[in-house]
């Protein structure tokens, strides 16, 4: 495989295979989510490579993702690739700064990439030591450097280690996700995967783009060519404004019009626009089993009465709601038909798929999909059933908040 990442930029996707349009592709296949239509439809859509013969582990819990985070790093002999939204000067924060440091000690050359806005309460400080330490790093868009860019921001959570061992999904740096021991307030419920094999190697192009916008040096990624062909096919959707944005949301589309028993989202930042209510609400009315879990409780409230206000037209179509009631959720995942699995960053909000750079990995794969199944039921037994005779009973106030809220969404 050569180098490149897919879609490339600029590209116009073909009308039959837009988001509105694609559905009804999805919905024709005999086969649904399984079998070679799905993958050459979704193929089709995004121009990227489906990768074969990975190893998958999927994270529910922070201290187990950092255990494995921790032994990749100790075990890297040549570099480590490190991108993320949030970087806190907390007790996570300066541990895996160690674990890198350590690595540099040993001539592993890392590279660590943090959004400017997201890392932006890191003290000064914490910043020198990490520079000293010989770890190579750069903030993207600095605010004061990128007035212009401000609002496009670096939201993908991204690890590679010696091009082969790669970490993705909703985690970022920080207390409330990776540490039992020193979190306020308790730990986030979020969900992360490790994935061995070629899919490392383009996330690692991934990482390049972000790093190459940030001014940091240009460096070689090797092309990779896997050695089995069993394992977990994955196919990595990544997006910044200009350049996949749309396939991202084409993909998603595919998969909701394929899918024919159930369709199992987890959201933290639920936003939608009107295109995604109609095609979730159309896959209900057709009797799939499509369900939302959301956030009881969230760290921005506003985001979550505006997804309130389409709760009573998902409701209306069969969808069901559920609001996790233990934990901040902040997870963003989703299983179909005991098959098809993503772990990954966007949010369906306005934001996710206009201004940030994400990254999603959709997995096929039937153990991998029983995994996530598993932990959507235990988070269910966790939450709080919207009925729909409920909630258009709701309080007037409630309801007013959630369509100014609404009305707000495309600025949050």
């Amino acid at each position: 495989m050569k180098p490149d990442l897919r879609p490339l930029p600029g590209r116009t996707l073909p009308a039959e295979l837009r988001r509105e349009n694609v559905v009804r592709l999805g919905e024709a296949l005999t086969g649904g989510v399984r079998g070679p239509e799905f993958e050459a439809l979704v193929h089709r859509i995004d121009t990227g490579p489906l990768h074969k013969g990975n190893e998958v582990a999927i994270f529910f819990d922070g201290d187990k993702a950092f255990a494995s985070v921790a032994k990749a790093i100790e075990a890297a002999t040549r570099e480590i690739l490190l991108e993320t939204y949030i970087l806190k000067d907390d007790a996570v924060g300066y541990t895996l700064i160690e674990w890198l440091a350590r690595a540099v000690a040993r001539g592993v050359q890392v590279r660590l990439l943090a959004d400017a806005f997201g890392s932006g309460r890191a003290s000064r400080s914490f910043w020198r030591q990490l520079e000293q330490t010989g770890i190579q790093a750069r903030l993207f868009h600095p605010l004061w450097v990128h007035l212009r860019d401000h609002l496009i921001r670096d939201h993908r959570k991204i690890i590679v280690v010696d091009g082969r061992v790669s970490f993705t999904g909703g985690m970022n740096v920080g207390n409330e996700y990776g540490s039992s021991r020193h979190a306020k307030g308790g730990l986030w419920r979020d969900t992360h995967a490790r994935i061995e094999g070629s899919t490392a190697w383009e996330l690692a192009l991934v990482f390049k783009e972000g790093w190459m916008r940030s001014g940091g040096d240009s460096f070689p990624i090797h092309p990779f060519e896997p050695h089995r062909d069993d394992g977990v096919k994955t196919l990595v959707l990544d997006s910044r404004p200009g350049r996949g944005d749309a396939e991202t949301a084409a993909v998603l589309a595919a998969i909701i019009g394929a899918s024919r028993r159930y369709l199992w989202i987890t959201n933290s930042y639920f936003a939608p626009r009107r295109n995604a209510i109609k095609l979730l609400g159309g896959a209900a009315r057709r009797g799939v089993d499509v369900r939302l879990l959301l956030p009881g409780i969230s760290d921005v409230p506003i985001v979550r009465h505006a997804g309130h206000g389409c709760f009573a037209e998902l409701l209306g179509s069969g969808v069901r709601i559920f609001e996790y009631q233990p934990a901040i959720l902040h997870a963003k995942t989703l299983v179909a038909d005991d098959y098809i699995s993503l772990v990954g960053s966007s949010n369906l909000d306005f934001r996710s798929f206009h201004f940030n750079a994400e990254c999603n990995v959709v997995m096929l794969d039937e153990e991998t999909a029983r995994r996530m199944a598993e932990a959507f039921e235990c988070d269910l037994a966790q939450s709080v059933e919207i009925g729909i005779h409920q909630w258009k009973n709701r309080p007037l106030l409630h309801q007013l908040g959630d369509s100014f809220a609404q009305c707000l969404s495309p600025l949050l």
